[in-house]
């Protein structure tokens, strides 16, 4: 094989490598997770106080995904247009194998850097459950009625912030306006199986 015709695959095969990664990281970031089935009223069993006056918005979340800064950064960014209609949780799964240490990374501390946020342990998932929540990034909101108005994810791709259907969904639950939806694609680690490690 000539020298000119050895680069020649050479640089065939890295184009092929090079769109294949390309594809394959594409793919990650686009692909949502399981949405779960959340019931419709608030769960009784929940010992996450339902708010009599106000809606009640919790999101669930992995305190190793990294996909999970994006949620908390977009929920900021919710928060700060929605003012103080909304009593907000951010529920940390925590299995009992793992210690706080493992529990309090830097989304934990982000979340509790919100203000007029209550962050939670959950227990191996006690609540996540409860609520039919099984990636990291997934959001419910209910009236003060125990109605479920929303379920999904508020960040259009896994890490990825910035405006997006599920915003704008909660905005006009909580305007008492009429929404087009009221569930999205979820982009983040599933909340019982996520391993990876970045503290």
């Amino acid at each position: 094989m000539s020298k000119k015709a050895l680069a020649a695959l050479v640089c065939g095969l890295w184009i092929v490598s090079a769109s294949a990664g390309m594809y394959l990281l594409l793919k990650f970031e686009t692909d949502a997770g399981p949405g779960g089935k959340t019931p419709t009223e608030w769960p009784v069993q929940s010992r996450i106080a339902l708010d009599p006056r106000r809606f009640t918005l919790v999101l669930f979340a992995h305190p190793q995904c990294p996909c999970t800064r994006a949620s908390i950064e977009n929920l900021n960014h919710l928060l700060a247009r929605c003012g103080n209609d909304v009593a907000t949780y951010v529920d940390f799964v925590q299995p009992a194998n793992e210690s706080d240490t493992w529990l309090q990374t830097d989304r934990w501390k982000a979340a509790t850097a919100l203000p007029g946020v209550t962050v939670r342990t959950d227990q191996d998932g006690a609540e996540a459950r409860r609520f039919g929540a099984e990636t990291s990034g997934y959001v419910v909101l209910f009236n003060p009625q125990g109605k479920l108005l929303f379920a999904g994810g508020i960040t259009s791709s896994r890490g990825h912030q910035g405006d997006t259907a599920g915003e704008d969904s909660i905005l006009a639950d909580l305007k008492g306006q009429p929404s087009s939806i009221n569930q999205t694609p979820v982009y983040g680690c599933l909340l019982t199986t996520c391993s990876q490690r970045t503290e």
